[in-house]
């Protein structure tokens, strides 16, 4: 790949004709997001979508964040150690932090207790339902004993949730005898007990699960005003707040006037956020002169890169760095008909055997649907695991994605694609109509998949996914249905669950493997994709039950290694690599496309877990696109320190 991409490079920076390098840094920052990625809460300890945390993490200082390496930094705290190995972790805050208004109006000190009441608001029941309470509650010791326990006090039909939702952290309360977390607000100190020593738990302190929450507001709104809180109520202590917002329109963070971290922080004086109904239309916004950066859609740069459309770009094509985000094409196994109340029990039947799955495993060739990302190097895009590359590493330095690989017996080759073998998805093909028509299964069998029904560019994408569909696994076996939903994907598709398969991202929220593996184990109520997307516990076959319960046993049993992580990481090397040999999932792509920016995507937070990387601080910009061989010169200089 790195052959392949120097060659790129050369041919990009030779066919420019001229450089828009200037000194001027930018003061103001113009980004966009389309449509589709609109935030839907406000309620950082709530969200578990990247579209709302790319922004909340601007707006709330957590413990640590990363450098644009990766590496953990300080934050809100101003040191932080382990005196034990591992199982105990104080964390000492820095003086001067304020909560205040979106105005910038102080409304209280940020105190060290802050931290037990929000994760006493993540591990409540009542409060904050199960969402993000999968870390804590196996890193922190008495943390899931407390979940349970609101669990079970809030009853069924919730009956007694008003209940607990008045239960706090504060001193002498059940949260405080049971969870490992002690707060001495004099000293300034947070102190973490954990079920054992976890090395990996710093990188846990980047996430919203750990994030604070101040008592005093929750005093003056309420419960259930938090739960439903929005930009103009909330409280701030972060490096932004938000000054405007229009749903579906555009934000506008402003810097924050008295930010604790003001002298060694540089910032953007506002950072506008626009939405777009697509990625064409991003770059017509950049061309006017809108935007400050857009990613090119497969047409625009295959236009530039040929020198048939804006030709003038071409000395200025940047490569982007790959996102932390593994995408995979999810298979739903208890999905409905268009009522969205009545079983599709022919799709159900089928997506529960194997066969089934395994001709789709190795017969979907998706170099085309590559293209749409990557239209110069499509295979870069090729991905192999669930597990995304760089989030954690054995003591000899190898990613833990080459372990899992190396199980699979498969490793990349930007050549060609790797997974597919034709003769392979013929043969498990064959052997799947053979089963399915026994069991009364009709072919082609459906295959549901939703789009926005606003968006061109997903329109496009949808047809050429369609013709892989008919051409890779053939018209008699499947047919691929383009749907289109209007405004929420959630409420409109996934909660009456009427799709077959989602195409959707992941990103570790901390450094280690079971952030990605513990969203999909059997009958785990805090396993996201399991409940939110597969559906897979309430499909009775009892063959995918069986490997479901086979691939969740080894995850359990990985997770109970603490003391050697390199045997910790090989175990659940074989985890991953059973959930693949099932194809519970089909690992899909990752996000390797190519841009147009001002920014020095060098300079950025970078990490491959967490929520960070979108945090507008300490970038470097340019008043005019970068080159191409100004940004390869960043990298190198990025490469050797």
């Amino acid at each position: 790949m790195k052959k392949f991409l120097s060659l790129v490079l050369a041919a990009v920076m030779l066919l420019g004709i001229c450089s828009f390098a200037s000194a001027d840094e930018l003061t103001t920052l113009n980004t966009y997001e389309t449509q589709g990625r609109e935030l839907e809460t406000w309620n950082i300890h709530y969200s578990q979508a990247a579209a709302d945390l790319n922004v909340l993490c601007n707006l709330i200082d957590g413990l640590l964040t990363n450098d644009n390496h990766g590496n953990l930094k300080l934050n809100a705290a101003k040191s932080y150690e382990s005196p034990d190995g591992g199982k105990t972790w104080i964390f000492t805050l820095n003086e001067g932090m304020t909560w205040f208004t979106k105005d910038g109006e102080v409304q209280a000190d940020v105190k060290a207790s802050d931290w037990a009441t929000g994760l006493e608001w993540v591990l409540n029941y009542a409060k904050n339902d199960s969402y993000n309470v999968s870390m804590p509650a196996e890193m922190i010791a008495g943390a899931n004993e407390y979940y349970e326990y609101t669990k079970e006090l809030t009853g069924e039909d919730n009956a007694n949730a008003e209940e607990v939702k008045a239960l706090t952290a504060d001193e002498g309360s059940k949260f405080a005898e049971m969870v490992g977390i002690k707060c001495d607000d004099e000293a300034g100190t947070i102190t973490f007990t954990l079920v054992d020593a976890l090395p990996y738990f710093p990188s846990v302190a980047t996430y919203n699960c750990l994030y604070p929450l101040s008592a005093d507001l929750i005093e003056e709104i309420g419960v259930d005003g938090y739960r439903d809180i929005t930009w103009e109520n909330m409280w701030y202590s972060g490096a932004y707040t938000v000054t405007y917002f229009e749903n579906l329109n555009q934000k506008v963070l402003t810097k924050s006037p008295n930010y604790w971290n003001d002298a060694n922080c540089k910032r953007f004086d506002t950072v506008t956020i626009k939405m777009v109904e697509s990625v064409a239309t991003a770059y017509q916004l950049f061309k006017q002169g809108e935007l400050d950066h857009v990613s090119l859609d497969q047409a625009t740069l295959q236009g530039i890169y040929d020198g048939t459309a804006d030709a003038e770009y071409k000395a200025n094509l940047v490569e982007s760095r790959p996102t932390k985000y593994s995408y995979q094409i999810h298979l739903v196994y208890a999905k409905n008909l268009e009522d969205g109340e009545t079983p599709d029990d022919n799709w159900n039947t089928a997506v529960a055997n194997e066969n089934f799955r395994k001709a789709w495993y190795y017969g979907l060739d998706l170099t085309n649907y590559f293209a749409r990302t990557n239209a110069i190097n499509p295979l870069s895009c090729q991905n192999l695991c669930y597990t995304g590359n760089g989030v954690a590493f054995t003591s000899d330095g190898t990613d833990y994605t080459a372990l899992v690989r190396k199980e699979l017996g498969m490793d990349y080759d930007y050549e060609k694609y790797v997974r597919v073998d034709a003769e392979k998805a013929a043969e498990y093909k064959a052997k799947a109509m053979e089963e399915l028509t026994a069991k009364g299964v009709t072919f082609p069998v459906t295959v549901d998949y939703f789009i926005s029904g606003s968006s061109d560019v997903a329109a496009q994408t949808a047809e050429v996914l369609k013709n892989i569909f008919s051409t890779c696994l053939g018209d008699d076996f499947v047919t691929l249905k383009v749907n289109t939903y209007i405004s929420s994907l959630a409420n409109e598709v996934r909660k009456p669950r009427k799709a077959s398969i989602y195409i959707n991202g992941w990103g570790a929220d901390f450094a280690d493997p079971v952030n990605f593996l513990g969203q999909e184990t059997y009958a785990d109520p805090q396993a996201y994709y399991s409940n939110a997307y597969s559906n897979c516990n309430d499909n009775k076959d009892p063959d995918l039950i069986a490997a479901y319960q086979e691939f969740t046993d080894l995850v359990v049993a990985a997770k109970a290694i603490t003391d050697d992580m390199d045997a910790r990481y090989a175990a659940f090397a074989k985890a991953e690599a059973c959930m693949l040999d099932h194809v519970l999932v089909i690992p899909c792509s990752y996000e390797v496309g190519w841009e147009l920016t001002k920014v020095n995507n060098y300079s950025k937070v970078y990490s491959m877990y967490g929520m960070q990387g979108y945090r507008y601080v300490d970038w470097e910009t340019n008043s005019a696109p970068y080159t191409t061989e100004e940004m390869a010169a960043f990298a190198d200089a990025y490469n050797a320190e």
